[in-house]
């Protein structure tokens, strides 16, 4: 199967790092395995530098290793290296990759001589939370700029699957709040499709290269496999790896939060909080939290004991969520691709768009507060936008009510942006409140 090399986002943040950096800092690029972060900056060192040496510390000897013990010399380094590798350097000319820089924490905490040397740029790539764990005997550099990166999304996708003219038809149509009229079935479709597969690379290529869903299903059980023997490499207990399985089951309860204590019952709160940590540090997930109080600056009132757990891929949440059959067939694929299947899965639609949310820089939140003794208002996110609060509800039916929007935009109407649907359907405006299609979330 061909390998491609898809277009990212992060390319011209990292170009805008090495333009503004000139040496000063490292860049740090984390995120979750498989999300692309090593062919990326492979790409990025052999285009953007006259030289590149690449030290996987996955695949390192242990003379490679070995040479981050002593740093008194760093000509000596750098001469062993290039021997090594077989590659020249040159100064301000040349980039020193370590990927996987976790399995080395002492090439990491060397950062900040190599850094001072001046001497050439250097990268670094971390997956899942052993970059942080790996740090107890070590000083973290300072002089480390780092990118998170996300699987692709929406804009991303559309570009591998050759529909590079489909963002901006979408800008223009929400600025212009433009009925997408015949093409809104097309649209959906297409934003399905990518719901399906999902953004991590390898589930992209896969598609691209077989057009069967169900082999991409193949390739994506693989990398849920993988996620979940590394969480239980971090903890044996396996309670990491079962929190991690069960964001489907809990996210299809319709609850206003995820409930830990049904998963792993009589553990301690503090182990909990640890738990969720961790998870949250691995990439793999995206967190939105309550926010006690809806203003500009939510993070300062949000409550860390309510929470609700997203998968930062739709696509790998697709799987998780058909995890006790072998394999998902192309049967129910197709009645996914096509909304036909006999299900609710309203969740998965509230995933992807936590998913596109979180891809554009945002942090999640929710909101709920009473409606009577027994029944609560929910707002499903939370935007801050210059000095205003953005509510958001998810539908992924023909029901039209929004009672939660009307009583929140009526309790805050003081700090309150537009109010948003964001659903299955067409272009939508009743009253304040504005109905935008799925497909156009990473454009708010």
């Amino acid at each position: 199967m061909e390998e491609r090399v898809f277009k990212r986002k992060l390319y011209q943040k990292m170009l805008d790092w090495k333009l503004s950096s000139q040496g000063k800092t490292a860049l740090l690029i984390e995120g979750a395995r498989r999300v692309g972060k090593s062919t990326l900056v492979n790409q990025f060192a052999a285009k953007e530098y006259k030289s590149a040496i690449i030290i996987d510390f996955n695949l390192a000897t242990d003379r490679v290793i070995k040479l981050f013990d002593d740093l008194m010399d760093l000509s000596f380094l750098f001469f062993q290296l290039q021997q090594i590798y077989q590659v020249q350097l040159f100064e301000r000319e040349s980039v020193i990759v370590f990927d996987e820089v976790q399995r080395c924490p002492k090439a990491r905490q060397a950062i900040k001589y190599l850094v001072a040397d001046g001497r050439y740029d250097y990268i670094e790539t971390g997956s899942l939370i052993s970059i942080h764990q790996n740090t107890t005997h070590i000083t973290i550099p300072s002089e480390e700029r780092r990118l998170e990166m996300f699987p692709m999304d929406y804009e991303e996708f559309s570009w591998a699957i050759g529909e590079d003219k489909r963002y901006p038809l979408l800008q223009l149509a929400l600025n212009s709040k433009m009925s997408m009229g015949a093409s809104h079935r097309e649209q959906m479709r297409n934003l399905r499709l990518y719901m399906l597969i999902g953004g991590m690379p390898q589930a992209v290529n896969a598609y691209i290269s077989s057009n069967n869903l169900q082999y991409v299903d193949e390739v994506k059980r693989d990398i849920l496999k993988l996620y979940a023997e590394d969480l239980i490499k971090i903890d044996k207990t396996q309670q990491l790896s079962r929190l991690f399985m069960a964001i489907p089951a809990q996210l299809s309860k319709n609850a206003s939060r995820y409930a830990p204590t049904s998963i792993i019952p009589g553990v301690a709160p503090e182990r909990i909080q640890q738990l969720l940590h961790d998870l949250e540090d691995s990439k793999t997930i995206q967190i939105a939290y309550h926010a006690n109080d809806p203003n500009v600056g939510m993070s300062l009132n949000a409550d860390y004991s309510k929470f609700k757990i997203f998968l930062s891929d739709t696509g790998l949440f697709i799987t998780l969520v058909f995890w006790d059959k072998e394999f998902t067939e192309n049967l129910i694929y197709d009645k996914l691709l096509s909304d036909k299947l006999d299900a609710n899965l309203g969740y998965v639609y509230e995933n992807l768009v936590a998913q596109m949310l979180s891809s554009q820089g945002n942090k999640l939140f929710y909101f709920t507060f009473p409606k009577d003794n027994k029944h609560n208002y929910e707002i499903d996110f939370l935007l801050s936008r210059g000095n205003k609060v953005c509510p958001i509800e998810v539908k992924s039916s023909r029901y039209t009510a929004h009672s939660s929007l009307d009583a929140f935009c009526t309790k805050f109407s003081k700090r309150l942006g537009q109010p948003y649907i964001i659903h299955t359907k067409d272009f939508a405006k009743d009253g304040q409140v504005l109905g935008i299609p799925i497909y156009m979330t990473e454009l708010i």
